[in-house]
């Protein structure tokens, strides 16, 4: 397939449209511009482009419902959605829909710059991208949304929507408290199995000797106190989805007859010799280094690579503080409402107090600890105070360690994260490592000089470029004081 010659924008703000075209046009490209939905749709049917790049907000058409008419009349044409609204609910509809790519304003040129070339290439070496039919009519509800816009979370957004129109088995990796179960439900709330059962169980809190008849049902009389039929969990997900919560506590047994039931789509009940068809879709999920368990006999490899096919790796909240403050707004309005109360806010100290805490319960811990805040303080405005006792174990975590140098505290923790590290492969370490150590580091110089990017890149000691690039790469929201 031939490079990129000819590329349409669309976007009802003149600066963007400017700005691109110029961009563009120096590249050599040739570049149309359209100042909203419906000229951008009849510019489409009238000619042929090899990418589209618009606006998800503009009149008359938006741009998901111009991406839908795209996806009915030109399928081969590549589209890139641009927001200024950095969301879960956007980015999974956009890539559901079929979009290539999805970006957040404000965004530097560099970020067009590695789309077109990744879009290029993709032309160039294996055709283009396949695009995912629309197959929902209703969105994933608010209520069950996932919270956060670090480019990590992004990530997760956009693998939710490449893979839930298809029926891929998905396996779901992170902490305790990192919300697995909400990914599997934004697997299935965004797939043509909506409206049929999504159907859960925890195989760890389970006791052993009643998983069994829990996964796949029993006939009556087939143990002691078995007194009718009862239907196990994959048939109650029949033509819907299950989610197998900490599939790493299985039984290997119970494995094995999960490896058959994934390899031949029925089930058997306990007591029964009579095989019932499933269509299932199975998401997994587990806290446990599944690999690590493989190696070690705990698990078994077949199975491993039959649930491995899509993963998705959810970071711990400390990986990712600056979705705190969303999250503490989020949990704030929900909790108020739910009790019946006027919204509480967060003061400054209160935050700092938030986002400076490790969270080992991860997203679950900090919902409990916003929850416990607003129901013991009768003032609107939570603070530090009201969150003492996190106050307490960051404070205590900090001054045990002042003598210390800056050296010896990244080794100390580097030894305490990376222990099991040869688990990682493919230089993960390195990438890791310098992340989580660029991302505070540029934070604190842009917070230092009011985020001032020219004396940010000063002091840092490298270009503005690299500064601009190294912000959008970490995620790094700019703020304005």
């Amino acid at each position: 397939m031939m490079p990129i010659t000819r590329i349409l924008v669309a976007d009802d703000e003149e600066s963007m449209r400017w700005v691109l075209s110029k961009a563009f046009k120096r590249k050599g490209f040739s570049v149309d511009l359209a100042i909203d939905g419906r000229q951008a749709l009849s510019m489409i049917q009238d000619n042929n482009y090899d990418l589209a790049i618009f606006d998800i907000k503009m009149p008359g058409i938006s741009g998901l419902e111009l991406l839908d008419k795209i996806r009915e009349q030109k399928k081969e044409l590549l589209v890139v959605i641009m927001t200024a609204e950095a969301s879960m609910k956007n980015a999974v509809e956009a890539m559901k829909r079929g979009a290539y790519d999805y970006i957040t304003k404000p965004f530097d040129l560099d970020v067009i710059d590695a789309i077109i070339e990744k879009v290029s290439r993709a032309r160039e070496v294996a055709g283009q991208v396949t695009m995912l039919k629309q197959e929902l009519k209703e969105r994933y509800q608010l209520e069950k949304n996932i919270i956060g816009n670090s480019a990590v979370m992004r990530e997760v957004y956009k693998t939710i929507g490449k893979v839930a129109a298809s029926d891929v088995t998905v396996l779901v990796q992170g902490e305790s408290g990192t919300g697995k179960e909400l990914v599997a439900r934004a697997v299935h709330f965004n797939s043509g199995r909506l409206g049929k059962p999504f159907v859960a169980i925890n195989c760890a809190a389970i006791p052993r000797e009643l998983l069994e008849s829990e996964l796949f049902g029993s006939e009556k009389g087939a143990f002691t106190g078995s007194v009718e039929r009862k239907l196990g969990k994959f048939e109650q997900a029949n033509h819907g989805t299950l989610f197998l919560d900490e599939i790493g506590d299985m039984p290997l047994d119970l494995q094995a007859k999960i490896l058959r039931v994934l390899q031949e789509r029925e089930v058997t009940r306990t007591g029964g010799n009579q095989n019932i068809p499933v269509d299932v879709r199975i998401v997994a999920a587990t806290n446990q280094e599944l690999i690590e368990k493989v190696r070690q006999k705990e698990f078994r490899e077949d199975l491993y690579y039959r649930l491995n096919v899509v993963p998705i790796n959810l970071v711990a909240l400390r990986e990712r503080r600056e979705d705190i403050p969303l999250l503490v707004q989020y949990f704030l309005g929900r909790i108020c409402a739910e009790m019946d109360i006027p919204r509480k806010q967060c003061s400054d100290d209160a935050m700092a107090v938030l986002c400076a805490y490790s969270w080992p319960g991860n997203v679950r811990e900090l919902e409990n600890a916003i929850k416990r805040a607003v129901i013991l303080s009768s003032d609107l405005l939570l603070s530090a105070g009201d969150f003492a006792g996190l106050e307490a174990v960051s404070g205590g975590q900090t001054s045990g360690s002042q003598d210390a140098s800056l050296e010896e505290l990244v080794d100390t923790k580097l030894r305490s994260c990376l222990n099991g590290v040869e688990q990682l492969e493919k230089g993960e370490i390195y990438t890791m490592v310098l992340e989580q150590v660029e991302r505070p580091l540029i934070r604190f110089i842009l917070e230092k000089t009011r985020w001032n990017q020219v004396k940010a890149a000063d002091i840092l000691g490298i270009n503005r470029n690299t500064l601009r690039k190294k912000i959008n790469e970490l995620g790094i929201e700019m703020k304005r004081d």
